[in-house]
């Protein structure tokens, strides 16, 4: 079980990460690995603070694929890194957290966007023969989550990672599911966990669409949460079931998807009326917060949805969902119409 050791959350905690470091006895070279916008919003700054007590090296990364993460272990092995961090969103996270896997580092995860939930998690999400997939990584030894930073993001991707969030609901039924069906290994305190994040986020709607401090450190904690619950898990279950496949099966379909936590949204909207479960109070939750609840909001042509949702099954088809076996053209159609999805 991976687990943050250090976990700072506020207004100003990037201004704090050589505090963060000694505590976590982290010493020698770090490398900060960030994106070209990031860097200039968040990476410099972390860099000045590290600098006062140790050499730092920068390594720009442009997407989450195999290839930028053999560059970034190149780099490691080549300036004799001592410990990485990760600034930025999703991509350059994920990013991160493999190259300190690949790299047996220590790493610190210091996210500038609340779009998805893997500022705290042990996985990743990269892109391998042309698709996405979720393996296993290094989970962060620490957490800078600056809200000042963060708050300042375009309040879409907060948003997005409010549906993420709230797709936690049917990943822990889809779980649920399996464990009674085939038997799979289930952790109550995993899904309590995960579903406690979810709840934040349901029970916070209007907080977070005002885009405050107060809004945006709830948004942070909840993802935090439900990374922490995968770690304890040993795997993604917690945090992803049929909304996500539904989600990864866009990815694969659409021309220029939207972003995962918005997909994941949407899909948990169809998931759980597919379950016999309150469908509507996701869905309202995600209008409440600003998210999309539509093809049309998400920016996909229906045929896409309809086509995801007959394909979702076989996004890793060893995870049991209730997708199960896969629907028809008939009954993907019947489920998006019905919630209003189409």
């Amino acid at each position: 079980m991976q687990l943050p050791r250090a976990i700072l959350v506020g207004k100003g905690a990037i201004l704090k990460a050589g505090r963060v470091c000694r505590d976590l006895k982290l010493s020698g070279k770090a490398l900060v690995i960030s994106g070209p916008h990031t860097y200039r919003i968040a990476g410099e700054r972390l860099c000045s603070v590290l600098e006062e007590e140790r050499d730092v090296e920068v390594a720009l990364v442009s997407e989450a694929s195999m290839d930028e993460v053999e560059k970034v272990n190149k780099l490691i092995y080549k300036k004799r890194i001592d410990f990485v961090a990760g600034v930025g969103g999703g991509k350059v996270i994920d990013i991160a957290k493999l190259a300190a896997e690949k790299s047996s580092l220590e790493f610190i995860s210091v996210p500038t966007a609340a779009s998805h939930d893997g500022i705290a998690s042990s996985r990743a999400s990269i892109k391998h023969d042309k698709n996405t997939v979720s393996i296993a990584a290094q989970a962060p030894l620490g957490v800078i989550a600056d809200t000042e930073i963060i708050r300042k993001a375009p309040y879409r991707l907060t948003a997005s990672g409010c549906g993420d969030i709230i797709s936690k609901f049917t990943a822990v039924k889809d779980w649920e599911l399996a464990h009674r069906v085939k038997g799979e290994e289930y952790s109550e305190y995993a899904a309590a966990l995960s579903l406690m994040a979810a709840k934040i986020i349901i029970n916070s709607c209007d907080v977070i669409r005002r885009n405050g401090e107060e809004g945006v450190r709830k948004v942070v904690k909840a993802l935090i949460s439900s990374g922490v619950a995968m770690s304890i898990a040993g795997s993604s279950r917690p945090g992803s079931g049929s909304e996500h496949k539904f989600s990864h099966a866009l990815d694969a379909l659409v021309p220029k998807p939207a972003l995962h936590g918005e997909q994941c949204g949407v899909g948990s909207i169809m998931m759980m009326y597919l379950h016999g479960d309150d469908w509507r109070k996701i869905k309202n939750s995600l209008k409440r917060i600003g998210a999309p609840t539509n093809a049309e909001e998400l920016g996909i042509e229906e045929r896409y949805i309809i086509e995801a949702l007959t394909k979702a099954h076989r996004i890793r088809p060893s995870r049991y969902t209730i997708l199960g076996n896969g629907l028809t053209e008939k009954k993907a159609r019947e489920i998006a119409s019905a919630t209003g999805v189409i």
